[in-house]
């Protein structure tokens, strides 16, 4: 053999994923990211998330699982696990002792969460005050604009939903920062310490309500929120209220081959999970969709993936069926489905080059994740690794491989590890995204694309 035919078939080559799309692929992913980017939109909380999934879901066919109904393949059925986080499933042919092909995504992000007692003026101005949820570098969150989420249960029992700062007609919230001509000392501060957590106070106002006595602009402010939705102070303590940056996802670059917007880490994920599983029929396997909350502060809670809701879920599953919960689980798959870090060249020193996602070159798999040691990690076997090469490989799905930076430069996790302690084989993959956990993550819409496909594929295994 000559020289380059031993290369050809022997050493591996990548190619950018525009050089393997034909123009009717690239109208279908110009589509799916139009449909995704809209579904951004309407959902910058995991309760948005949830509550436009149901929705969805029930005008495509989905009804509510109840323990003891009948199922047959085909059969599309959801759980929502108390308006958070929702499960769900297409019914396959093969019995649940089989095991089911699992997707799993979060739908959480990084965010300023409002304290319970959070409304104080100082020097007649009203803010709020915030406590940071998941992993943020704090300087980004000043002085852009953000809008306020949420829901508050009121003093007389009525849940009222709440959002200010998306309309075009909607005054926007900030958080100050400090002029460059003072900065002098903050300037010589690391860039953790360039603003303290108890800082990041949301401005809401500084025009006083006429009359005597003190604290007139927070009651300015109280008056506004009581006459728009009936809340008076004491609510807040029984309120999930979050600040999140205001606007639309917006294509990026002159070629609009990129997406920004906040919140694509991991909802870019869910909406491929969501989607590939709405266009099912009636797979081998059974489908099922995760999307959990609380990832990006350990998977804890009611809602995260640590909750025996998931359990629950597949045992009613089961018991509809006929199956068992632990064979279901031994002979299940999951696809961990949470974003990659992409090479930036401005930061390459972070990174090991021929291991890092890259922009344009499809979904990344992700044999381990973790920090230092593999810490955290669940570490997918060889076995598991080529089943996903695999079914990839045969569906034309457009796939490369990552790891997260060089091995001593940090860390994180997804939900992988938590379905590996259940007896599921586990692999990682995503969407590789610039400037993850910013105001504004930026990913490409060829991998958003390939992204949606390997779901497909993963479901259809």
């Amino acid at each position: 053999m000559t020289t380059e035919e031993l290369r050809a078939s022997l050493l591996s080559t990548s190619k950018n994923g525009y050089a393997l799309l034909d123009a009717r692929q690239k109208d279908e992913m110009e589509a799916y990211c139009k449909r995704y980017a809209a579904f951004m939109d309407a959902c910058k909380t995991e309760r948005e998330a949830t509550a436009w999934t149901v929705k969805e879901a029930e005008s495509r066919g989905f009804k509510a699982l109840v323990p003891g109904m009948e199922l047959k393949p085909g059969d599309k059925v959801y759980h929502n696990n108390r308006g958070k986080s929702i499960l769900l499933a297409v019914i396959g042919k093969e019995s649940l002792n089989q095991g089911v092909n699992i997707c799993a995504a979060h739908i959480d992000s990084p965010r300023l969460d409002i304290k319970p007692n959070p409304l104080y003026e100082d020097s007649e101005i009203a803010y709020l005050k915030t406590h940071y949820y998941g992993g943020i570098k704090k300087y980004q969150w000043l002085t852009i604009p953000l809008a306020l989420h949420g829901v508050v249960y009121r003093k007389d029992g009525e849940v009222v939903t709440v959002t200010i700062g998306e309309d075009a007609s909607d005054p926007i919230l900030v958080v100050s920062d400090l002029l460059p001509h003072l900065a002098g000392d903050q300037m010589q501060k690391t860039a953790s310490q360039l603003i303290a957590g108890e800082q990041m106070n949301v401005i809401l106002g500084s025009e006083p309500l006429e009359g005597d006595g003190e604290n007139l602009t927070k009651l300015h402010i109280m008056k506004l929120l009581n006459e728009k939705y009936g809340l008076v102070e004491s609510d807040f303590l029984s309120a999930e209220l979050t600040i999140v940056p205001a606007g639309k996802c917006r294509e990026v670059g002159l070629d609009r081959s990129l997406l920004g917007c906040y919140g694509h880490d991991d909802r870019v994920c869910a909406y491929a999970e969501l989607e590939a599983l709405f266009n099912l029929e009636v797979p081998t396997k059974t489908a099922v969709c995760i999307l959990a909350d609380k990832e990006e502060i350990g998977s804890v809670g009611i809602s995260g993936m640590k909750s025996f809701c998931f359990e629950t879920f597949i045992h009613d599953l089961c018991h509809c069926t006929g199956a068992s919960l632990c064979r279901c689980f031994e002979n299940s798959f999951c696809l961990s489905a949470d974003v990659s870090n992409a090479f930036d060249p401005n930061f390459a020193d972070t990174c090991d080059k021929l291991n890092n996602s890259r922009l344009n070159y499809g979904v990344a798999i992700c044999k381990y994740t973790g920090s230092r040691g593999k810490s955290g990690a669940s570490d997918a076997s060889a076995e598991a690794m080529g089943h996903v090469r695999t079914t990839l490989d045969n569906a034309g799905v457009v796939w490369q491989i990552a790891t997260l930076g060089k091995v001593d430069q940090g860390g994180g996790g997804t939900v992988a590890a938590y379905m590996a302690d259940r007896n599921i084989v586990t692999v990682d993959a995503g969407v590789p995204v610039l400037a993850m956990h910013a105001p504004l993550e930026i990913v490409s819409k060829l991998d958003c694309y390939e992204t949606m496909l390997a779901c497909k594929a993963i479901y259809l295994a």
